[in-house]
């Protein structure tokens, strides 16, 4: 554990002369370690899978191959900012990988919020594996663990589902910001120029959307919250509020209400907005929406979102409730 234990002479990284002091310490020691050989990382467009991948490129250029599986839970936008930030802006050598059908697939019918978790992991595991089978020379694997998950998991650490990865790859590991805190990740992205929307993207769940399209996952609702959630998440952004607000996003449950729509009844689904201030997630308050905002993000839904005739507000803080529904 003591390898794993951060310096207590570490300052913490709050200003970019550290960034660039952190960032020079580390492409030297990624040089030393890696050589001439590969390097495989799981790149979700995440805040600390991106820093990772932003160092490496720095340190090895395309000696890292980054891997972005597009399971078809992420947020509308993300799967082409990966491509259009790493491969057209940083030049990775980006293996990108539309398993949408794949997952949605083995998901179909299923209600049960842990086993879609687990679905979702194993499957997102397997596509990673088959991947990195088909390439030659790969001698370690890049993971965007930072100090939190050392710290609560032992050392272990599960966050970008590649632990389970075949033993028969026998990779060596490669963690340049496993001492990092959060904020300390977002200080070094920003100096690494990764975009702000980017570098302070809120919370996500490692499951996506999946957990926010409650119960069993069909199509048509998974983009109900997929285009729900844009729109919250671009008047949050026009309002001001971005960044200022610690998660926000939008749910759609499994169950269907009357409305009336062209002066016809529609029986559709509602979309659930969530907004909550938190620390450190182990308590959440709710975030009061200016109701001017609220009923712009209302009209703008019922309009633009397929299959949605009502808009409701959760104001239930944590605890009692959790952030996430599922």
């Amino acid at each position: 554990m003591e390898q794993n234990k951060r310096p207590e002479t570490m300052e913490r990284i709050r200003t970019p002369e550290l960034a660039q002091a952190f960032i020079s310490e580390q492409v030297e020691a990624l040089r030393a370690q890696i050589g001439t050989k590969k390097v495989l990382l799981a790149l979700s467009g995440g805040v600390d899978s991106s820093v990772v991948a932003a160092l490496l490129i720095r340190a090895v250029g395309r000696q890292l191959v980054c891997v972005h599986v597009n399971h078809g839970l992420l947020r509308k936008g993300e799967p082409e900012q990966v491509i259009r930030v790493f491969r057209e802006e940083l030049g990775a050598n980006l293996i990108y990988v539309d398993a949408v059908d794949r997952f949605l697939d083995k998901l179909a019918g299923v209600s049960d919020p842990e086993t879609k978790r687990k679905i979702i992991g194993k499957e997102f595991i397997d596509v990673f594996a088959e991947e990195a089978a088909k390439l030659d020379g790969i001698q370690f694997l890049a993971q965007g663990t930072i100090y939190p998950d050392i710290l609560e998991s032992d050392g272990v650490k599960a966050h970008h589902n590649v632990g389970g990865l075949p033993p028969e790859l026998d990779f060596e590991l490669v963690e340049p910001v496993k001492f990092l805190y959060k904020d300390e990740v977002r200080v070094v992205g920003k100096e690494l120029g990764l975009p702000d929307g980017m570098v302070y993207r809120q919370p996500f769940p490692g499951p996506g959307l999946g957990v926010r399209c409650v119960g069993a996952i069909t199509r048509d609702r998974l983009e109900a919250v997929r285009e729900s959630d844009a729109i919250l998440r671009e008047e949050f952004a026009n309002a001001g509020l971005e960044g200022k607000v610690w998660q926000y996003f939008t749910i759609v449950p499994d169950f269907k209400s009357t409305g009336i729509k062209d002066n016809k009844r529609t029986y559709d689904w509602p979309v659930v907005l969530r907004a909550v201030n938190s620390v450190d997630a182990t308590a959440a308050s709710i975030e009061e929406i200016p109701y001017a905002l609220l009923g712009k993000i209302v009209n703008r839904i019922l309009t633009e979102v397929p299959g949605v005739n009502r808009v409701l507000y959760d104001l239930s803080p944590k605890p009692v409730a959790t952030i996430e529904w599922e």
